[in-house]
């Protein structure tokens, strides 16, 4: 099955999300491509030429998803209580593929850590988690369910890798970024613009982690021992990404009139560096407009999108009323794509 939910960008009364606040967080041990090549036949020039990627934050033992949503959480309370008139939320929503347990959700115990009684729930579409997040923040504040919503994309993919797996070791990183959202209006700085989502289960086989749910709960004796680990198709997935990060972007640009050349930032789940290359050249968008952070971090699933955000925020590459696009292919197989302006946050 395939599908689209659109967003368009209909009159400027909309009651839409608008973000008001960011924040992110990375574990502090850092492995270089230079460690990974005491454990791996490969180099810090053959992991650049491939990925880009120079280094990732790997979570210490014992160090769980939940322990970096809350610090991330955290931060985007604060840098939204300057302008939300306190560091409330009435709910949060969790983007993640590496919950604490397989039951229950994980985001009741981020909220609880936080402070917060107010719902909470988990959002799993693995690297375009954030994306159908913001949809599904979006939606409940436009529909009056929520005035204020928590979202964070957090990971910890290194739990759930082969440690025998050089590609996969030299990819993936560990992370979380969140925003805070606030009911506001199409006009301003911060509002989401439109969404388009899309997914297709027939891919389902291109990520995934085979053991641990009720298909395969892990319990044969035969198993293979690869199946309780992650594994990825990784040539299909490349494929695949880019024809539907594409799309999926160039459809949201038709929904709110920008012509790529308009995009003031293009803020695409940090697969790797030719994906990331190839969809700016595939849309248009100028090559200095395409952010970039996975150099330093790998790509952290869920958190992708959002850390990027934040480090971009941080480092003074985004401005308030600056047009951003998002973009993101995730296990399932899913794809989104969101445009938004950027507000004034520091």
């Amino acid at each position: 099955m395939q599908g689209a939910v659109p967003a368009g960008a209909a009159g400027q009364g909309r009651r839409v999300a608008v973000v008001a606040g960011i924040g992110g967080h990375t574990p502090s041990t850092v492995v270089t491509n230079a460690a990974l090549s005491l454990r791996f036949d490969t180099s810090d020039e053959w992991i650049r030429s491939r990925t880009g990627i120079g280094a990732r934050h790997v979570a210490e033992p014992g160090e769980a998803t939940s322990d970096l949503a809350v610090r991330a959480g955290a931060a985007a309370l604060r840098s939204a209580a300057p302008r939300s008139g306190g560091d409330g939320v009435d709910l949060l929503l969790l983007a993640t593929s590496t919950p604490d347990h397989p039951c229950p959700a994980t985001a009741p115990a981020v909220a609880t850590r936080l402070g917060l009684s107010v719902p909470a729930l988990d959002v799993n579409a693995v690297c375009s988690g954030f994306v159908y997040g913001l949809a599904v923040a979006d939606g409940l504040i436009a529909g009056g369910v929520a005035e204020r919503v928590l979202l964070i994309g957090a990971d910890t993919f290194s739990t759930i890798l082969d440690p025998d797996d050089r590609s996969a070791a030299a990819l993936f990183g560990d992370g979380a970024g969140a925003v805070v959202l606030r009911a506001g209006h199409v006009g301003e700085p911060g509002a989401v613009q439109a969404f388009d989502l899309g997914s297709d289960g027939d891919l389902a086989d291109l990520v995934m982690v085979r053991e641990g749910g009720s298909r395969h709960p892990g319990r044969d004796p035969g198993a293979e021992r690869s199946d309780r680990f992650f594994a990825m198709r990784g040539q299909a997935v490349y494929r695949h990404a880019v024809a539907r990060m594409t799309e999926s972007a160039r459809s949201v640009l038709d929904r709110v009139g920008w012509a790529p050349g308009e995009v003031d930032r293009f803020v695409a789940h940090q697969a790797n560096a030719r994906i990331l290359a190839t969809v700016g050249t595939e849309l248009g968008v100028p090559a200095d407009r395409v952010y970039a952070n996975l150099g330093a971090v790998g790509n952290t699933v869920a958190a992708s999108i959002p850390l990027a955000l934040a480090h971009a925020a941080e480092a003074g590459e985004l401005h308030g009323g600056d047009r951003v696009l998002l973009s993101a292919f995730g296990g399932g197989a899913t794809w989104g794509a969101a445009a938004l302006t950027w507000p004034e946050l520091f």
